[in-house]
């Protein structure tokens, strides 16, 4: 029986990384990109963590938030400018070549961050079960301050990984000109960070005293 049920999440995984290898060739025009299936293998892994991994109720948040957002339209934002430094990327690398002459380094480095940008937030979710797109306080789930696994290093490890998931990615696939949406979407995860330090200090219980001993937010030792 259990294994009838994971069918339809089988078949939900195929077409979702059918999708993405489908519309990057279409992209790029092309299919013999090394650093481009580099970038797939990854969210391959993302997809199947969330597919096959994730709790039921947090897949269920992360895809369909039970609330509405505090900060709407910059979670907007950040998403469309998240979009457009991959489809740039895609772009140039596949088709315009506008910055596409980059050292083999740095693609391994581009590799290195992201890989590490789509880990991050994978290990928080397996410790946070509120872990959600959306700025709000999950009253219906039972919210509470989660403060083991990472959340006891730094108060926001999956705003840690999205930090540089964006800029990973362009450099991983090697376009020079995706890394100004990328900065973008650097800039509007920091402003996140500090929009949703202070609605849960306002908001959920317990995570002013939280903030007090878990002192930095981003970086250990750091900020």
């Amino acid at each position: 029986m259990a294994g009838f049920q994971l069918w339809p999440r089988f078949w939900r995984w195929a077409f979702a990384n059918a999708l993405f290898v489908v519309g990057f060739v279409l992209i790029t025009g092309r299919t013999g990109l090394p650093w481009m299936w580099a970038y797939l293998l990854v969210w391959a892994a993302i997809l199947t963590y969330a597919f096959f991994v994730l709790d039921p109720d947090l897949r269920r948040e992360r895809f369909k938030p039970g609330g509405p957002s505090a900060d709407p339209i910059a979670l907007a934002f950040m998403r469309l400018s998240a979009l457009a430094t991959m489809v740039i990327a895609l772009l140039d690398v596949g088709r315009f070549h506008w910055s596409d002459d980059v050292p083999r380094l740095w693609h391994v480095v581009g590799l290195a961050l992201f890989a590490l940008g789509a880990w991050l937030p994978m290990l928080s979710m397996s410790v946070n079960r509120f872990f959600s797109p959306v700025i709000r306080v999950q009253s219906e789930r039972g919210h509470t301050v989660i403060d083991r696994g990472p959340y006891a290093v730094i108060r926001h490890p999956g705003y840690a990984g999205m930090s540089i998931l964006a800029v990973g990615g362009a450099l991983l696939l090697g376009s020079l000109v995706a890394l100004v949406p990328a900065l973008i979407v650097t800039g509007m995860v920091l402003r996140r960070v500090f929009f949703e330090d202070a609605f849960l200090k306002q908001n959920l219980e317990g995570y002013r005293e939280y903030s007090e001993r878990v002192r930095f937010r981003l970086v250990p030792g750091v900020w």
